[in-house]
């Protein structure tokens, strides 16, 4: 019973930890953009690096990373990122020109590392908790790369003119929240 419940936790964390990541790719599907496997695999894996990281750390964080600093940094990141969606839609309603190019690699690992800042405050206090690290990391890679066709499928398929937005604000409205409260 004991691995059952380890593992529920870290499903549960690794879960909790995603739903930045569907609206990502809500957003991304809403523009159109196809987040290939090296793209997901570079998600997945500089997340997971950073929160297993973040679980190490677990109580002893508090010396190295304060936890409402991690939060309050991930939080700004999933605000700026919503804007980032708001003003590309805006700039499509109103210009009616194409919206921006994908980012390279690099543009990827820095969403990357955005998503992962966001995990480390909710790393290092399910650390401290006793999450085991191995099953909270496994679970963050496997939930990552299934919420990106999931956030994709959602931003494509469902209110075509409205998911970019939509995601772009509960992006603000998620980041809003991580840092006030």
């Amino acid at each position: 019973m004991d691995i059952l419940s380890g593992l529920a936790a870290a499903l549960c964390f690794a879960l909790a930890c995603n739903l930045d990541t569907v609206l990502l790719a809500a957003g991304y599907g809403a523009r159109g953009v196809h987040v290939t496997l090296a793209q997901s695999l570079v998600l997945a894996g500089v997340t997971t690096v950073v929160t297993a990281g973040s679980l190490f750390l677990g109580d002893a964080a508090a010396a190295v990373l304060p936890e409402r600093g991690a939060q309050v940094l991930g939080g700004l990141a999933l605000v700026g990122i919503g804007c980032w969606f708001l003003l590309d839609w805006l700039r499509g309603v109103v210009q009616g020109s194409p919206l921006p190019p994908p980012p390279a690699l690099t543009g990827w690992i820095a969403l990357a590392a955005a998503l992962a800042v966001n995990n480390a405050a909710a790393g290092v206090a399910a650390g401290a908790a006793g999450v085991s690290v191995i099953a909270a990391a496994g679970s963050n890679f496997l939930v990552t790369l299934l919420a990106l066709p999931l956030g994709r499928r959602l931003g494509g398929s469902a209110g075509r003119g409205w998911a970019l937005p939509l995601s772009g604000l509960l992006l603000v409205a998620l980041g809003s929240w991580t840092v006030l409260c």
